[in-house]
């Protein structure tokens, strides 16, 4: 693309420059409109050009940035209103989900310092991050290899298998372990019923700290605060980022004040962490998901379903399954996806390839049934023209 010479050449990119949006909508260089089913990869939680978060961004704009050695009242009042969602649990801010999981290993570990618990699991097919720490616990070859040797002290347990996770809880005596509620980046995996049930009793029986990275699955994404409510789970640690921050970057760690005791002044922090910017929008990401947004998803999410199970009956053959909750979706196909994404986005829509023959969608939260019904037209139609093989 002329003009990004200069960007590393790290990403993938299509060939597609995106000006503005507005909404579930967002718009190229030349005016043209696109649906804009994947929300920043689950990020633009709000759509675009909201006017909480417009609001949000303005009355930052006299104090973008403190240091953490002074307090600011946006970073504590969504602390306070995270530690209410949670059941009164203290709130760390980063940047990222990146970050946030980093954090959580050293929480995590500074809390097992003096015993013999000193091994991470984490759940084969899981993604937590790019940085060394969070890719140790993140178990692909394809994104570890490159960059060995990683920081030790973490294994993988086949993911929505209780048998495995209690073999690997008697042989290694973990610190912790790490799992998501849905498996995003594999290809949107949702565990069978009573999983996550099963794991925070395995836990607790081994004496095992029990982290879920909600990064992708919180702040509303699947109908409920956390992604894991419906399973009435209690963690001891909770990551947060993407959603939280309606495209203003922000991470989140939530934790037991008795896991957050054992951490020193000092030990961890972070510069831009905890900013006014930051926590102001996520403040009134939490505040639309209280008085409606939850509601809203809930309602908008039944309809995204049927449709999907309506595409995939029209689409025998093609369509191999449907899989998700909430507003977080993968569409297993019989067919390479990526070439399935290419004619999507040249039919207006934007999805993604999450995996060989998976496309994954992550509408904004406020995605609404106008929204849906396009989207599905414009899925039918390129499914309607494909052909397997």
């Amino acid at each position: 693309m002329q003009g990004g010479e200069a960007l590393m050449p790290f990403m993938r990119r299509y060939p597609l420059v995106l000006s503005r949006g507005e909404g579930v909508r967002v718009f190229d260089e030349q005016g043209r409109a696109y649906w804009d089913f994947l929300a920043g990869i689950g990020v633009t939680s709000l759509g675009h050009d909201h006017p909480l978060v417009r609001r949000a961004i303005a009355e930052a704009i006299p104090l973008l940035h403190t240091s953490n050695l002074y307090w600011n009242r946006p970073a504590m009042e969504l602390a306070r209103a995270l530690a209410k969602i949670s059941g009164n649990w203290q709130v760390f801010f980063a940047n990222s989900g990146t970050e946030a999981n980093e954090a959580a290993i050293k929480f995590v570990r500074r809390h097992a310092l003096g015993s013999e618990r000193r091994v991470i699991l984490s759940m084969q097919g899981g993604f937590h991050g790019r940085t060394l720490g969070s890719l140790a616990m993140t178990p692909n070859p394809k994104y570890q290899d490159p960059f060995r040797p990683l920081p030790e002290g973490f294994a993988a347990v086949p993911y929505n298998d209780e048998e495995a996770l209690e073999a690997a809880l008697q042989r290694f005596s973990p610190a912790a372990v790490m799992v998501e509620a849905i498996q995003g980046e594999a290809g949107v995996i949702v565990p069978h019923r009573g999983y996550l049930q099963a794991v925070a009793k395995l836990c607790r029986q081994y004496g095992t700290l029990l982290a879920v990275d909600a990064v992708q699955t919180g702040m509303g994404r699947t109908g409920t605060w956390l992604g894991f409510e419906d399973e009435a789970i209690t963690p001891d640690l909770v990551t947060l980022a993407k959603g939280l921050g309606a495209g203003v970057p922000i991470g989140a760690v939530l934790a037991r004040p008795e896991v957050v005791a054992a951490m020193q002044p000092g030990e961890h922090a972070s510069t831009f962490g905890g900013n006014p910017l930051a926590t102001g929008v996520g403040l009134a990401v939490v505040r639309w998901l209280e008085r409606e947004g939850l509601t809203h998803v809930r309602r908008v999410a039944v309809e995204l379903e049927t449709r999907l199970r309506e595409l995939m009956a029209r689409h025998q053959g093609k369509v191999r399954a449907v899989r998700g909750r909430g507003l977080m979706w993968g569409i297993v196909l019989n067919m390479p996806s990526a070439p399935v994404v290419e004619r999507l986005l040249e039919q207006g829509l934007l999805v993604n390839a999450i995996a060989p023959d998976v496309i994954r969608l992550l509408p904004p939260l406020v995605v609404d049934e106008e929204a849906i019904g396009s989207a599905m037209a414009i899925l039918n139609s390129v499914l309607a023209q494909a052909t397997v093989g």
